[in-house]
């Protein structure tokens, strides 16, 4: 069963299930989320806790022993698997083993990083999407994020008001754990109750931290602000210029690529599909292809080579400028 992180609360009321994998690449939502399942675990007996930290050298035989084995005073157990990556050969054959028949003593946390859609159509992914529950967490952005601090800000008894809520979104877009902090400051400097637009610009430092496929994401989404802020974070944090034009033009690339297979006479959701362009990334490619035109898309793709050689230092300029122009051409076309 795959849910959302907002909807494991409400699943864990009716009851635990036996296996539990986090996958996803923002900190604190998936250290939040296995401390939620653990905190329900402990209230229904789990008193006992393994923790495996997967790294190179770790013996699965190890695992399934500890697994396999039976407590003295038969206390229930939390197995706590955590992976720097997706399992290998001989974790998907330890993981296929353990699924197949779960101890009924114990459950078990799997924690590691985000699965693409193949990932998840591997056959102990799959057995565990049955067997149990799969919970994906992803970076907040837009009306999630705004949501999110508002239910985070709730629920230390502080109330805000849109614009002070999207205010807050913008300093601290990307970079949840600092949200947070900051959130828990407002508490200590104001208490509860509300807390007005001008508090939050005196309390709140600018946290926002994003990466160059952040800018690229805006972009083709046609977040023309965004776009513009996340570029001016990405200068002010040293971002080398050519790192943050590669991820562009891969997109502009990948983007091309999508219309040329349209334009030889295949569907939308045919050409995304087989340029391997899923989830999120999909609905943004679509709106992008259509907004743009192929001629929109060529010129952004020269607009690029121009800022490739301002950054070598073949051409005058500022490559910030040209990059900007280029995501304005992308962004804001009508």
């Amino acid at each position: 069963m795959r849910l959302k992180p907002d909807q494991l609360a409400g699943a864990l009321e009716r009851g635990l299930a036996p296996v539990y994998v986090l996958s996803g690449d923002e900190p604190l939502q998936l250290g939040e989320t296995g401390d939620t399942i653990r905190a329900a675990a402990r209230e229904r007996g789990y008193g006992l806790r393994e923790l495996f930290h997967v790294e190179p050298g770790f013996s699965w035989s190890t695992f399934l022993e500890a697994s396999d084995s039976v407590p003295l005073f038969g206390d229930l157990r939390i197995l706590d698997l955590r992976l720097n990556a997706k399992p290998d050969k001989e974790g998907t054959a330890a993981l296929l083993r353990y699924l197949d028949q779960p101890p009924s003593d114990a459950i078990l946390i799997l924690t590691l990083p985000r699965l693409t859609r193949e990932d998840l159509n591997a056959a102990w992914a799959r057995v565990a999407d049955t067997a149990g529950v799969i919970v994906q967490v992803w970076p907040l952005q837009g009306r999630e994020l705004v949501a999110w601090l508002d239910r985070r800000m709730n629920r230390l008894g502080l109330l805000a008001d849109q614009s002070g809520l999207r205010l807050l979104a913008a300093r601290v877009e990307g970079n949840l754990l600092a949200a947070a902090q900051e959130i828990e400051k407002l508490h200590i400097l104001y208490g509860t109750g509300r807390i007005e637009d001008e508090q939050i610009v005196s309390a709140v430092c600018d946290c926002a931290r994003y990466d160059v496929f952040d800018v690229a994401a805006a972009m083709l989404e046609g977040h023309t602000s965004r776009t513009l802020r996340i570029l001016r974070g990405l200068e002010g944090e040293g971002v080398a210029p050519l790192v943050v034009l590669w991820a562009i033009s891969r997109e502009l690339r990948s983007l091309a690529a999508v219309q040329r297979e349209i334009a030889q006479g295949q569907s939308m959701d045919g050409a995304l599909a087989r340029l391997r362009i899923f989830d999120k990334r999909k609905e943004a490619f679509a709106r992008a292809a259509k907004r743009l035109g192929r001629d929109g898309v060529l010129e952004a793709i020269r607009l690029c080579t121009r800022v490739d050689r301002i950054a070598k230092g073949l051409e005058p300029g500022d490559p910030w400028l040209g990059l900007s122009d280029v995501c304005l051409r992308v962004a804001a076309s009508s």
